[in-house]
């Protein structure tokens, strides 16, 4: 099979667009429906459904782009390093908040720094984020918005579970779940509460959410990284909206409690964007990959 038909493939899966994959490889439009036309023909199967706006890969297209992405992306670095060890490395620019992309998308990229791959991390909000990402400050963004127009492609990475926690002694005075599920919201009134900021974001969304009431308390303590309000937790200073990930180490430990068991916790949704047609680049796109890899264990 020839290997340039791959290669475009390859372009067109990442791009979502037989134009923008066109743009990438420096081809018309027409040479790249024709290439991959020959190899639907070749492969006796669909690889991409046209629609209004760009394609989207099939089945067999997706377990096609699984199975050769890596091979081409190391054949290209190799071609375009002349064989240079040095000039193969590429940095990969990754913005997103701070929490989650020190717990989760940075253990997550670390076999690849092993393989030539630098990084440079920025934390921020996620508007910012995303403003930094379409100005081209970053490759790839990790935020909980869904960037909007034309220029940004979102893909969902994971979900966030959010848990109400406070330290041991705050759930036995207020008589544990049991009595926070029967009374709703009025039980908490007298507890102080904890945020990353003086909005409460994770808070207002819980009360919104589960209490069906927003929130009638304003932040005793705003410190503005989730780490810090865990700590200030443990430490007894009041009760917190945190995700999972972050607090299940001190739930297991007992250093938290939940105060709350609702049928249906609240989520919220991580994504990965990045600017239209970079996927294209050998390592955007596998750290890309890695990430979504990874979040199937989160």
């Amino acid at each position: 099979m020839d290997l340039a038909l791959l290669r475009t493939f390859l372009a067109v899966h990442r791009a979502g667009s037989f134009t923008r994959a066109a743009a990438l490889l420096g081809l018309s439009q027409p040479a790249v429906t024709g290439q991959i036309r020959s190899l639907e023909r070749q492969l006796g199967r669909p690889l991409f459904l046209r629609q209004a706006r760009g394609v989207t890969p099939t089945t067999v297209g997706e377990e096609l782009a699984h199975k050769v992405a890596p091979h081409l992306d190391a054949l290209l670095e190799i071609t375009e390093s002349g064989l240079d060890e040095d000039s193969a490395k590429r940095t990969l620019h990754l913005t997103g908040p701070p929490e989650f992309t020190s717990l989760r998308a940075l253990p997550a990229l670390a076999p690849l720094v092993e393989h030539g791959l630098t990084l440079r991390i920025a934390f921020g909000p996620a508007e910012e984020s995303l403003d930094g990402l379409a100005a081209g400050h970053h490759d790839i963004a990790i935020s909980t918005h869904r960037p909007r127009g034309e220029l940004l492609t979102a893909t969902p990475l994971c979900d966030e579970e959010h848990v109400l926690v406070a330290a041991p002694r705050w759930a036995a005075r207020l008589g544990g779940p049991a009595v926070v599920r029967a009374k709703g919201a009025r039980s908490l009134e007298r507890v102080p509460v904890i945020s990353v900021h003086e909005s409460m974001p994770l808070l207002t969304r819980y009360w919104s959410t589960v209490f069906d009431t927003p929130p009638t308390a304003s932040g005793a303590v705003i410190a503005p990284d989730l780490r810090a309000v865990l700590q200030c937790v443990t430490a007894g200073a009041g009760m917190a909206v945190l995700p999972r990930y972050l607090c299940t180490d001190a739930l297991d430990a007992g250093e938290v409690v939940a105060l709350h068991d609702p049928p249906v916790p609240p989520l919220r949704t991580y994504f990965l964007s990045v600017r239209v047609g970079t996927l294209a680049h050998p390592h955007i796109a596998r750290a890309h990959e890695w990430l979504l890899r990874a979040a199937g264990d989160w």
